[in-house]
């Protein structure tokens, strides 16, 4: 039992690699860069973040179906911030400085979104996921798509985030996932799977705002804990990133629920 547990953590290790490469970054720029370099920081984060990818691929860390991953969550991510950048939902402290940017947004930022679909396409590669009473594949589409708009509508139109997450829960309460460590698989429910991923992007997000790489208007004068409430953006950004692991994993076999991606 401990010799699997020990695997669990080196497999999990492995899929967090580019997010926790990213979050290095993050907490080390902060920290040590020098605020007077002829490169912005935050264009030293992009660049970095640039090279990190493609030095996984050469290295064959990464495959190029992950990476098609972290590239098609590198565009909706930062879609999704440059909208809410403009509508004041939070800000890049030292935008003003980089040059590698759209807007209020600097282009590190689709990195850190990518990571999320990176840890996801690895954790399935690495523990061979395996999946009982999955909801349609093109049903858990049309969440997704759901999902990713109410990120802009809600701004001018009714939250539905309660009926999403309703919808959540309705469709994959039931399922199961199988994963293997080692020789034999073990099985949890997919939806505590879901929440124990996005309160560990919520613990990493509470860094990367400690680390000035991005900041919310109530920690405008004095960090302090992202709330709470951020927890259940997350947990349905996660469904958008299963649902883009799931479609490359349909691509490939044309059942995502039996096979790798």
């Amino acid at each position: 039992m401990l010799h699997e547990l020990v695997c669990f953590g080196i497999k999990q290790a492995s899929a967090c690699l580019f997010g926790a490469c990213m979050l290095f970054l993050l907490l080390a720029t902060w920290a040590f860069y020098p605020h007077d370099a002829w490169l912005a920081r935050y264009d030293f984060l992009t660049l970095a973040a640039f090279l990190l990818q493609m030095g996984l691929l050469v290295l064959g860390l990464e495959s190029r179906q992950e990476a098609m991953v972290i590239a098609l969550f590198h565009v909706t991510g930062t879609l999704m911030e440059i909208f809410k950048t403009a509508m004041g939902s939070w800000v890049y402290p030292e935008v003003g400085e980089a040059v590698l940017r759209i807007g209020g947004v600097p282009l590190f930022t689709g990195f850190m979104y990518a990571s999320v679909g990176s840890y996801v396409a690895r954790a399935w590669r690495l523990f061979d996921f395996r999946f009982t009473r999955h909801p349609p594949f093109r049903v858990t589409v049309v969440l997704a798509v759901a999902i990713y708009a109410n990120f802009f509508s809600h701004h001018f139109l009714l939250d539905m985030r309660p009926l999403l997450f309703a919808a959540l829960a309705i469709m994959f309460g039931p399922t199961w996932i199988d994963f293997r460590i080692r020789h034999s698989y073990r099985r949890m429910p997919l939806l505590l799977g879901f929440c124990l991923v996005a309160a560990f992007i919520w613990l990493a997000e509470n860094l990367g705002t400690f680390a000035s790489a991005w900041r919310y208007p109530q920690q405008h004068d004095q960090w302090h804990l992202v709330p709470i409430g951020k927890f259940g953006a997350w947990l349905l950004l996660m469904i958008i990133s299963y649902v883009m692991v799931s479609a490359v994993a349909h691509r490939m076999s044309g059942s995502p629920h039996s096979a790798n991606p």
